[in-house]
């Protein structure tokens, strides 16, 4: 498998991510050059990065490792995103551009169409087109990078349910991006942060002993103008 230098350290997190590199696990460079087809020095500076992104750890006598996060770990990076979230969709309500509109409105209307269809899988990857899509329109570099990194650690920490009413999902979608269309920065910081909330209780960690479901939010949500 050979992959541009560049893209060394993209490789090793999606391979984390997906349990090619177990937790725990060495990350031995010699290995890891074969394994992409690159030098040593740049998987040196990719563990690096991956270091400072808490996916990797350096450890005396053992060397780079994959992390191991606690559970308290992992709940807080769903608490960053349930605060992150609401501002990136406030910010997309005053920076977005009318490409970004066309896109988000497409993808509730295919998430819509297809939630009466019940395909399950395209609902998934449409969810999450969406909310980057959102966080992209928040013109925010810095609130992209953070959110960017979340959802890659949230996505190799936890294991998350379809919802069990999507058409109503979706439902909520369609309203943030109509809050964004009209400039409604508070309206969809408040919808964005309702979503977020209830989304929280379908993430299951996938390495707890008892399968635990996430709690939600212990922090009180402002869902003034909010549909019941």
């Amino acid at each position: 498998m050979r992959i541009p230098a560049h893209s060394v350290c993209t490789a090793i997190r999606d391979d984390i991510v997906s349990g090619v590199h177990e937790r725990g696990g060495r990350l031995t460079e010699e290995v890891l050059a074969r394994r992409y087809g690159v030098s040593r020095v740049p998987v040196r500076e990719a563990l690096r990065t991956l270091e400072a992104e808490g996916f990797v750890v350096t450890r005396r006598h053992a060397g780079a490792c994959v992390a191991e996060p606690t559970e308290q770990e992992a709940a807080d990076l769903l608490e960053l995103r349930t605060l992150l979230e609401p501002l990136a969709a406030a910010r997309a309500a005053q920076r977005r551009t009318d490409a970004h509109l066309k896109v988000l409105r497409g993808l509730v209307r295919l998430g819509q169409q297809r939630s009466r269809k019940g395909q399950g899988e395209d609902l998934r990857s449409l969810g999450g087109w969406f909310h980057e899509t959102l966080v992209q329109a928040s013109g925010s570099p810095g609130l992209i990078t953070l959110l960017t990194q979340l959802r890659h650690k949230i996505a190799w920490m936890y294991v998350v349910d379809p919802p069990a009413e999507p058409a109503e999902s979706w439902s909520e979608h369609a309203a943030i991006v109509d809050a964004v269309a009209r400039g409604d920065a508070e309206r969809a910081r408040a919808l964005t942060a309702g979503h977020a909330d209830r989304a929280t209780a379908a993430h299951r960690l996938r390495h707890s002993p008892r399968g635990a479901r996430v709690r939600g939010s212990q922090h009180p949500v402002n869902t003034v103008g909010l549909p019941s």
